[in-house]
């Protein structure tokens, strides 16, 4: 925090196929860019990868981050009706799921067991109101684009999921809502 440097090595096969660490000072990056675009497009008789990140804080993919989220978010809403959270997309598609995972956070803010799955609008109207008013999470999704879309964007969902996330995954019981 702060101050902290982190290295990350880069490893790049050269056209002989073996690999070289990546110089920081012998070439601008815009070359180097280059030269990982010329080896990726040239055919390789190996399925060794054109580069290797070796940072591990670096190489985590996107997708697991993803998986964790979605898992968090599961262990918060599991003892809610009518939700069943398999993805960032059509499993918030009726807004049941921001309403659990914000009651989830916010018990007295309102009354879950009242929502049904029909009154799409209300149910993102009361969820976002409710985020922004009693927690401070911003508004980042619409409601008309929510309440349009059956399939929403994942990307937008995930998102927002992750505000509640950093407003929430650490805050204890006693300070939450």
């Amino acid at each position: 925090q702060g101050g902290s440097i982190t290295r990350t090595e880069v490893h790049t096969r050269t056209s002989t196929n073996r690999l070289t660490k990546a110089s920081s000072v012998s070439s601008s990056p815009f070359a180097k860019f280059k030269q990982l675009e010329r080896q990726n497009s040239a055919p390789s008789a190996g399925a060794a990868p054109l580069f290797k990140i070796t940072d591990a804080r670096v190489a985590r993919s996107a997708s697991s981050i993803k998986d964790r989220l979605l898992s968090w978010v599961q262990a918060q809403t599991r003892e809610y009706k009518n939700i069943q959270i398999e993805n960032f997309s059509t499993s918030w598609n009726n807004g049941l799921a921001f309403c659990a995972l914000i009651h989830h956070f916010c018990p007295d803010a309102f009354d879950y067991d009242k929502l049904t799955p029909d009154q799409r609008r209300h149910n993102f109207e009361l969820a976002f109101r409710v985020a922004e008013e009693e927690a401070g999470i911003a508004p980042l999704l619409d409601v008309e684009d929510m309440v349009v879309m059956r399939r929403p964007d994942w990307k937008c969902v995930f998102t927002y999921v992750q505000s509640v996330y950093r407003r929430f995954h650490s805050t204890p019981e006693a300070v939450r809502c």
